[in-house]
């Protein structure tokens, strides 16, 4: 009788056998070029990356290294990439694609977008959703131990609004027993940002690690003084907290308020949440008064801080 993990195994091949036959990545002539797929890769990690060297292309490929060099004399003595002498280091060797390199890769570069769009489009949105999530999962869940890839912040797409409604309220209910009018809270703010937006006066960020939604925070116009912004709705998913991603999401609000021309920045905040207000602390904010409320659920102490700008 197999065991679970034999059963797992066999599924993660069918899934392999399925999947790099769906995307075509068995046959000798790549996307219907010259290459193979290996060829492939190593003009992709050319055509993307400068002053590399064999050693860096075997470690970002992970291609035997025997393998990688026939390729790349392969590559040399077709005119399609070029190896000179290091200027600061003569034992390594600099790679580069020549024109002819680059001519070979457009076509591969264009041609897997166009494949992937073919596999796309045919599906709805949900199920292309499913399809990114999935791929998500897949990533994180196999990335080695400290490599859960970089952090990217980027504008709002649809389904963003709610997701931070939702991560509010889940989260602040998990760690600090906040209850429903928290959740309800947000939405307003998000409710008064979408329908007051102004552009280049209001921003909101998504933080976002291999597809995946994981902090946010909002700077807005005050609706009374024009030279105050607002700092508001700064989260950071358990997931991202140790990154630095809290203390960078508040440095982007502060220099897209001082961009913006503003003179003065504030923000409402509670005594509980420790490690935002040592990050308003160590970025120059001021505590310039607090309050004490139930607006949540348990008794909270509420705070304002200000920045000058």
């Amino acid at each position: 009788m197999a065991t679970v993990l034999e059963r797992r195994v066999d599924q993660f091949r069918r899934f392999n056998r399925f999947f790099t036959q769906r995307i075509g990545v068995l046959t000798d002539n790549f996307l219907r070029t010259p290459y193979t797929l290996a060829e492939s890769r190593v003009l992709f990690e050319l055509a993307n990356r400068e002053n590399t060297s064999p050693g860096d292309l075997a470690a970002a490929s992970d291609i035997d290294p025997g393998y990688l060099s026939r390729i790349l004399q392969r590559f040399e003595r077709t005119g399609l990439v070029t190896r000179t002498a290091s200027p600061t280091d003569g034992r390594r060797s600099i790679l580069a694609l020549t024109a002819a390199g680059h001519a070979a890769f457009t076509p591969l570069n264009e041609r897997q977008h166009d494949d992937v769009i073919a596999l796309l489009t045919p599906l709805s949105d949900e199920r292309q959703e499913r399809v990114m999530n999935a791929m998500t999962t897949i990533v994180e869940a196999l990335a080695p131990d400290g490599a859960a890839g970089d952090i990217v912040l980027r504008d709002p797409e649809v389904g963003d609004y709610g997701w931070v409604i939702e991560r509010h309220g889940a989260l602040y209910g998990a760690e600090y027993g906040f209850n429903a009018n928290m959740e309800r809270y947000v939405a307003e703010v998000i409710a008064a940002f979408i329908a007051g937006f102004q552009p280049g006066r209001d921003r909101f960020w998504v933080a976002e690690r291999n597809g995946v939604r994981c902090g946010c925070i909002f700077a807005v116009h005050d609706n009374d003084d024009p030279t105050i912004a607002r700092l508001r709705l700064l989260l950071a998913e358990p997931s991202a907290r140790g990154s630095g991603l809290g203390r960078r999401l508040v440095r982007e609000c502060i220099a897209f308020a001082r961009e913006a021309g503003y003179s003065k920045m504030i923000l409402w905040t509670h005594s509980i949440l420790t490690a935002a207000r040592a990050i308003y602390a160590s970025e120059g904010f001021i505590l310039t008064g607090t309050d004490s409320n139930d607006l949540w659920g348990p008794h909270l102490t509420s705070e304002t801080w200000e920045l000058d700008l």
